[in-house]
Formats: C-alpha cells, structure tokens, sequence
C-alpha cells in the first residue's frame, strides 16, 4: 500500500475508520450544543455524506475538521430556521389575537380617534410638518424646503407636535 492510499479519504478503509474514530465526538459536540438526540444523530450522518460525497476534495488531514465545520453550519441553519419559524408563530399569534379579540379591536379605534382628533387640534403649522414627516415620510431637509423654512423650524414643529400627541394620549 502507497502512502497516497493511507492519505486516500475517499478508501473504505480509511472513511470507515474516520467513522469509528470521530462519529462519537461529533455526536457529542452537537447535542452539547442542540440538546437534541435525532438531531444530532442526523446531522453525523449528514456531515458524513458530505464527507463521502466531496472525499476526493477533503484530504483525511483535514476530514476531522471538515466533519465538524460541517455539522457546525447545519445546527446553525437549523437554528436559523427555528428562529424563523418561532417568528412566524408569535406573528401569527398575534394576527389571530387581533382579528378575533374584540376588546383589542375596540380599543384599537378608540385609539385612532383620540390620535386623529389630537392631531387635528395641532397647530396648522405643526400638523403640516408632522404629517409630511409621518405620513409622506419625507425628511426634514426635504419638508424645509417644500414649506419654505429652515430645518431647524422643521424640527421644532415637529418636536413640539409630538410633546402634544404625547401628553395627550401617552406613550401606548
């Protein structure tokens, strides 16, 4: 046997002793990190079919650490998928929540119309500045010129409008 047949990931021999030799710590590792058994078995198993099926690519020098990058981005995937999915359920309970829960509903338009009527008692020229800024979401620089003031009186309006919006109906 060659030295290129020892160094040779890809020989059942070698790929099967690779197995033997670190299939337990790369379990280990990741249900230390998971908690999850199935998981982790799965993810050996799939980070030894990559393995086997980029052998000719990973020389066995480098299969311990190419197992253990491997197995480190699928429990990573996996935890951005969950991640993904716990979002979605806590929007989605919300969204049920709001559609069905009429004491939520009802205080939802209460709200709107305090907001509308408090807007509405705003000085013109804050109301003005305000809505562009909420509203069309233009920028200060861009509201100044459309009104033809500075900046700075922009922002005052601005500041001011929501000193009143906030002391009238709170910080909800």
């Amino acid at each position: 046997m060659t030295m290129a047949n020892l160094e040779d990931t890809c020989q059942q021999s070698n790929f099967r002793a690779l197995y033997e030799r670190d299939a337990k710590a790369l379990y280990n590792y990741i249900y230390y990190k998971s908690g999850d058994t199935g998981f982790s078995e799965d993810t050996v198993q799939e980070a030894f079919m990559r393995l086997w099926k980029n052998c000719a690519k990973v020389p066995i020098s480098k299969a311990k650490s190419y197992l253990f990058t491997t197995a480190t981005n699928l429990f990573l995937d996996k935890a951005k998928r969950k991640k993904i999915q716990l979002k979605f359920q806590e929007s989605k309970v919300v969204r049920e929540k709001t559609i069905q829960d009429p004491e939520y509903l009802m205080q939802e338009k209460e709200y709107k119309e305090k907001l509308y009527s408090v807007i509405n008692s705003l000085p013109e020229a804050q109301r003005t500045a305000f809505l562009m800024n909420r509203i069309d979401k233009l920028k200060y620089r861009e509201i100044a010129d459309i009104l033809g003031i500075s900046q700075k009186a922009v922002e005052k309006r601005i500041h001011a409008a929501l000193l009143v919006i906030r002391k009238e109906i709170g910080n909800i």
